[in-house]
């Protein structure tokens, strides 16, 4: 896989710092790490990234919403990150859901899903 701009949707500061290095390590770009919905939309436009990487649900706001706001006028490949991914699969049943916790092998794998 080609390197990617990628933004990073999640609320808790350890499991966001610890993707943004998997994700960096794995050759790719991080842009940005978001922690609430309003930063999250900001930073889409603001950095334009290839994929964003969104935890389902945030403290401060919802990765759904976020993301569909993103997508507003524009096509913008994602996965999400989830503890509960059969509920976000209830709720988006065409969307890639990583459960919580994974691997590397499963994120990249979520990755090209999400570019398929």
């Amino acid at each position: 896989m080609k390197p990617l701009r990628i933004l990073v949707v999640e609320d808790d500061p350890v499991i966001g710092m610890l993707l943004g290095e998997m994700l960096l390590a794995m050759g790719h770009e991080v842009c940005s790490i978001e922690r609430d919905e309003g930063g999250a939309v900001a930073a889409a436009a603001r950095h334009h990234p290839d994929l964003v990487i969104a935890d389902a649900t945030l403290g401060a706001g919802s990765g759904l919403r976020a993301i569909d706001t993103m997508q507003i006028g524009r096509m913008l490949r994602h996965l999400f990150i989830a503890g509960d991914a059969l509920r976000v699969a209830r709720l988006r049943p065409d969307a890639v859901i990583l459960q919580k916790p994974f691997n590397e092998a499963a994120l990249t794998l979520g990755m090209r899903q999400a570019f398929a």
